[in-house]
């Protein structure tokens, strides 16, 4: 049931218990979040535009409704971040609101980070940002529905990955592919994503590829090779090794988690440890060690 009198857009105060974050600490956070710096402003067709793009800022109350009050049955995720709902907008259309939970690994700076970095982002491979919502200690982030879920979906289950025949493997692959370049070298920001992998590739109505979850993702310099963190964020099995060993990142990185990413695409194997004549050994050591012996076969 949807009430005339909640307006989409309107400031509203929740009931929820909440932090002690004053209207007008909420209200900064909120512009801070939404106005874009006029260096990286973008019109609707992603060119630099004259006037500064902002994020729409959703009620509370109403991304309560669109969800039915966050019901389990509306549920269709989790992750880092936290719970992932299905929701429905007054004019029909269908959205994934994403909650930030209390014990996530993922705080404040990564929910900044996301809405700071997709909002600068449009491309057909890249999951869109509709909008947010913040209340209290509520975080909220709102994209487009994408009806069938994330690739892991259909690479590891036994009866969904026989839906994907090679030519539909074919295009996610170039999807993702084009996508990566886009982040790396065509976006006016250059972006390293830090956390490719199959849970984060979200599939449209026609099986397309869209990257998603950028909250770990870090803008480097144009002219940058290389940069280092102390925090080495990511999961374990995608990341390079020079990256989850010395905590020094690239395009490089994301480029081997991208060939992760391929091999079990191909294969349909996840990359986690196995056994492989009394060897213990994990996908891309076995899809090595088989290219090796067809090099010794030539």
């Amino acid at each position: 049931m949807w009430f005339p009198h909640l307006l989409p857009y309107k400031n509203h105060t929740s009931s929820r218990p909440t932090m002690d974050l004053g209207k007008k600490e909420e209200e900064a956070m909120l512009h801070e979040l939404t106005t874009f710096d006029r260096s990286i402003d973008l019109d609707e067709n992603g060119n630099n535009g004259n006037h500064g793009h902002k994020l729409k800022v959703f009620n509370f109350d109403y991304i309560m409704i669109a969800t039915n009050n966050f019901s389990s049955q509306n549920k269709i995720g989790k992750g880092g971040f936290g719970d992932v709902y299905k929701g429905k907008l007054i004019d029909g259309q269908e959205i994934a609101v994403k909650r930030l939970s209390r014990g996530s690994g993922q705080g404040l700076v990564e929910f900044k980070n996301e809405i700071r970095l997709i909002s600068n982002l449009q491309h057909m491979n890249i999951i869109r940002l509709i909008g947010c919502s913040i209340s209290g200690e509520e975080r909220i982030l709102i994209y487009e529905f994408m009806p069938n879920k994330s690739l892991d979906f259909f690479l590891f289950d036994a009866r969904c990955k026989k839906l994907l025949d090679w030519k539909k493997r074919y295009n996610i692959i170039e999807g993702i592919a084009q996508g990566l370049l886009y982040l790396h070298k065509y976006s006016r920001l250059r972006i390293i994503h830090r956390d490719l992998k199959a849970s984060n590739i979200l599939l449209d109505h026609d099986m397309n590829p869209k990257i998603s979850d950028f909250g770990m993702a870090r803008i480097v310099r144009p002219n940058a090779i290389e940069a280092n963190t102390e925090r080495i964020v990511g999961t374990i099995g995608y990341m390079s090794p020079e990256y989850a060993r010395n905590g020094i990142f690239s395009m490089k990185s994301d480029v081997y988690s991208f060939g992760v990413l391929m091999l079990e695409i191909i294969s349909g194997r996840k990359n986690k440890i196995f056994h492989h004549n009394d060897c213990t050994i994990n996908l891309v050591g076995y899809e090595t060690i088989i290219w090796e012996a067809s090099e010794n076969l030539i």
